[in-house]
């Protein structure tokens, strides 16, 4: 973080001073949440979850040399006292941010791939200069303004990921960290239980560039007919990336190399440049144009862009993570979160990975619920089971309850498998199912929602072959 006295974060919190003995006292360490990530000189944010309240650990977070907490009560150990934790950091962040001029704040939205694209811009970035961005998928209330608070004097870029629940939570983002870039990747279906329809998420996304300032630049996906209508919602320049000829940033000549990874020529305004990615999947082509644009409107070269893209990897785990084991088995745990837009583009990869012909692998879709999706879920599971016939998926498991069997109904009908389609009702029993019947070179994807909790069928896959437990 920038360095603030605690009097400074008080008047920029609209807290007030407890136990404070010097209120010139400097925050010169990050701001944290979790007290087991206190640094000397840190700032500690009592933050009272459902399960443990913050304001337990105030006191060790002093002693392993923590300056303050920002708390919403006197803890007995020197504090700013705001009426809201939540509130007081993304007050602190507005503030902070504010103070980082030299920075370009590049904001970033869409029900599928943001953080994919997240780590792709920031990878590109990093490369001309220091970068702050988002960890993981931390764009809730608590993570945007905790990420947005490690700005230093010298960031050049903070690339931050915005998620939405609901209509005006990407504005209220965009207010404590104004965006000069705000990208818009596409609409789909995820969170549609919430929002009731894709227009209406369309609406929300759409947030990110109404807030744009005249002179910053909007990004948006030519692709998409629901985002490249955004256009007309923003008094920003517009960027388009895409396949379509629409698109200043585009793809030419995709293909896919025998692992499923992508090549094509990048094309921009300025000049072309080969690209080879070490992404799994066709749907990074998307990702990488995304971030592309973004790195471009930043001043990079193509030249610059191509050759980052060819080295960027995923930084965030669980996500297209492709290991092979000894025996040749591949496991691709693709399980931090789903989406029916995210599911298709994972089947489309485990298909390309696995190949065709004669030398094909065997391939294994080991699927659980995808959440949030409202009176469009049986539908949407149903839709993924067929997807995996048509792809000659060699054995879809659908894990859990309703709608894993919707989902394994789904790809009975379409192909009348009978035994090629499995219901399970939980992780453990995937685990069984995959010991007894997986050999060697075959290839298993393995996604859900979070919550469902499926990357250990992952990590049990992986545990049996460090232990030479393969059959």
């Amino acid at each position: 973080m920038i360095p603030m006295t605690l009097a400074e974060v008080a008047q920029a919190t609209g807290g007030t001073l407890h136990d404070v003995t010097d209120p010139r006292t400097r925050v010169t360490g990050p701001v944290v949440h979790d007290s087991r990530q206190v640094e000397p000189g840190a700032l500690f944010a009592a933050v009272a979850g459902e399960r443990v309240d913050g304001h337990d650990y105030a006191a060790g977070a002093l002693r392993d040399g923590a300056v303050a907490v920002l708390a919403s009560r006197p803890v007995g150990v020197p504090a700013v006292v705001v009426d809201d934790v939540v509130e007081g950091l993304q007050r602190l962040a507005q503030a902070v941010t504010a103070r980082a001029e030299g920075a370009t704040v590049v904001g970033l939205t869409g029900s599928a791939g943001k953080t994919s694209t997240k780590d792709l811009i920031a990878q590109l970035l990093g490369t001309v200069g220091p970068t702050v961005f988002t960890a993981g998928s931390f764009n809730n209330e608590i993570g945007f303004p905790i990420t947005a608070l490690k700005v230093a004097a010298d960031t050049r870029f903070l690339v931050l990921e915005m998620g939405a629940r609901h209509k005006g939570d990407i504005a209220h983002l965009t207010g404590l960290a104004q965006p000069s870039i705000g990208l818009v990747l596409n609409v789909g279906t995820a969170h549609i239980g919430e929002f009731g329809s894709r227009e209406a998420i369309a609406e929300a996304k759409g947030e990110m560039v109404e807030n744009l300032p005249a002179e910053g630049c909007a990004v948006l996906n030519a692709d998409d007919p629901l985002v490249r209508a955004m256009a007309s919602r923003t008094k920003a320049r517009v960027l388009y990336f895409g396949e379509s000829a629409q698109a200043q940033i585009r793809a030419e000549g995709i293909r896919l190399d025998d692992s499923g990874r992508a090549a094509f020529t990048l094309v921009t305004p300025a000049g072309s440049a080969p690209v080879a990615l070490r992404l799994y999947g066709e749907h990074h082509v998307s990702n990488a144009l995304a971030a592309a644009a973004v790195a471009t409107e930043c001043g990079m070269t193509v030249e610059q862009v191509a050759d980052a893209l060819g080295g960027a990897g995923s930084l965030s785990r669980w996500r297209m993570e492709l290991t092979e084991r000894p025996d040749g088995v591949t496991v691709i745990n693709d399980a931090y979160n789903a989406n029916p837009d995210s599911m298709r583009a994972a089947l489309r990869a485990l298909a390309a990975i696995g190949g065709r012909g004669p030398g094909a692998r065997r391939t294994w879709a080991v699927l659980g619920e995808m959440r949030e999706l409202g009176g469009e879920s049986l539908d949407e599971h149903d839709a993924v089971g067929r997807l995996a016939v048509r792809l000659n998926i060699a054995t879809l498991v659908a894990v859990g309850g309703r709608e894993a069997a919707c989902m394994e109904l789904g790809a009975r009908n379409e192909g009348s498998w009978g035994e090629e389609s499995v219901l399970v009702p939980d992780v453990d029993t995937a685990v069984e199912l995959l010991r007894a019947r997986v050999r060697p070179g075959d290839v298993v994807l393995v996604k859900a929602s979070r919550s469902v909790g499926l990357e250990r069928v992952a990590e049990a896959l992986l545990a049996d072959g460090a232990n030479g437990a393969a059959q």
